[in-house]
This record gives structure tokens, C-alpha cells and sequence, in this order.
């Protein structure tokens, strides 16, 4: 599985419905996993980004199809960030030459 943090930010809509975002988010996870998606931590931020989350996806299409269905909604723009780990990092290195 790969991970990814996603950077979250309410739209005008988003904002408007504010007391709803926990149920949003609540909606986003079963979504997620229905999509063979995990979301593994969700944060909600202070500066420039109000949402931070950190999810494991088997690729990135699977990601993509989920930040698509997601944006679908209407209220939250999100930044999809591939991240490595210190193992995935390493194997890596491996490679350069």
C-alpha cells in the first residue's frame, strides 16, 4: 500500500456547512474504504491548510478516483502528496547511481 497525506481546504460551501464536518469526515472514511481506500489519521488545522490527513491507497488511481469523488461534493479542495517512508526512502536510494 502506498501512502499519501492529502491537504485539505474548505471551499465556500464547505465553510457554510462547518458544523457538518465531522460527519463529512465520517462519510470521506466509509467512502474511502469502500474504494479499498484506508484513511489512516484526519486532522483538522490551524494555517494555511484547514484539513490534514494521511491515507494508504493500493496506487494511485485509487487515490485519484477517491480525491475525484471527494472534490465531487463540493465542499473541500484537497493537494494529494505521495509520501515515502524511511524503508521506502532507502530502497530507493538503492537505486541511484
Amino acid at each position: 500500500m502506498a501512502t499519501y497525506i492529502v491537504l485539505g481546504n474548505f471551499t465556500d460551501q464547505g465553510i457554510r456547512a462547518i458544523k457538518d464536518t465531522t460527519k463529512r469526515a465520517e462519510a470521506f472514511k466509509k467512502l474511502a474504504k469502500s474504494m479499498s481506500v484506508t484513511v489512516k489519521d484526519l486532522y483538522w488545522t490551524l494555517g494555511s491548510h484547514d484539513i490534514v490527513s494521511i491515507i494508504e491507497a493500493p496506487d494511485d488511481s485509487a487515490i485519484t478516483a477517491l480525491g475525484l469523488a471527494l472534490g465531487k461534493s463540493g465542499n473541500v479542495r484537497t493537494q494529494t502528496l505521495r509520501a515515502f517512508s524511511h524503508a521506502d526512502m532507502s530502497q530507493i536510494l538503492g537505486k541511484v547511481t
